[in-house]
């Protein structure tokens, strides 16, 4: 599973609203850095942040956790709403 799905997953499984949800991939400068952006409706914003940002933090490091395995690269994971 491509890292860029599997986050997609997590946050799906996590909102209300699972048709809002959109995931993408985007190119950074440094060759070892993956931008996961995360946009996600208003209303679901809690509950992809979480209490004091444990549950950002959660998806963040199943993820790098995931990219250790495959291929090694540093996972930043940018979530905002639509």
């Amino acid at each position: 599973m491509e890292l860029v799905e599997l986050t997609e997953e997590i946050v799906k499984s996590l909102v209300v609203d699972k048709d809002a949800v959109s995931v993408k991939e985007f190119p950074t400068e440094e060759d070892n850095v993956m931008l996961i952006q995360v946009m996600v409706n208003e209303d679901d914003m809690g509950r992809i942040i979480g209490k004091s940002g444990r549950t950002a933090n959660a998806i963040r490091t199943l993820v790098q956790a995931s990219s250790a395995l495959k291929d090694n690269k540093y996972i930043k994971i940018d979530i905002d709403k639509f």
